[in-house]
């Protein structure tokens, strides 16, 4: 695995949720030089990213957290650091981060609430593409 790779920013996502497997997929469309690697929150993978930093991943994932030169960041401000990071418009987005996060994360935690009535649920953990595969932990 090359050195650039190693130090990827990791999206941990819950995998059987839709609303999240289609921001996977919105942040691989949108970052060609793969600054981004990825894991379902309920896999070993995760356990073992998030283990070492004194956390563990939730039984009912709730979250999308991203792994960062050792930082752990949930909900919209992992979202909004994603966005950062991506090319184009998107960087625009960070300006939210004014917002104080409890403010922020009521919004995020509703959505979370409701994700699998709007956008449905698979019934096991996404599988990447033989070429996405390098990607994912």
């Amino acid at each position: 695995m090359s050195e650039a790779k190693q130090d990827a920013a990791v999206v941990l996502f819950d995998g059987v949720c839709n609303l999240c497997n289609g921001a996977v997929n919105f942040i691989i469309d949108r970052d060609p030089s793969a600054r981004f690697r990825f894991a379902a929150l309920q896999s070993t993978q995760a356990a073992a990213l998030l283990g070492p930093l004194g956390r563990v991943p939730e039984a009912e994932p709730q979250s999308f957290i991203l792994v960062e030169n050792g930082r752990v960041y949930e909900r919209s401000s992992a979202a909004l650091r994603v966005a950062r990071k991506l090319p184009g418009a998107w960087k625009l987005f960070y300006a939210f981060v004014v917002i104080p996060t409890p403010i922020r994360d009521v919004i995020y935690r509703f959505i979370a609430r409701n994700r699998y009535r709007w956008f449905g649920k698979a019934e096991a953990c996404r599988m990447p593409t033989p070429e996405l595969r390098t990607r994912f932990l």
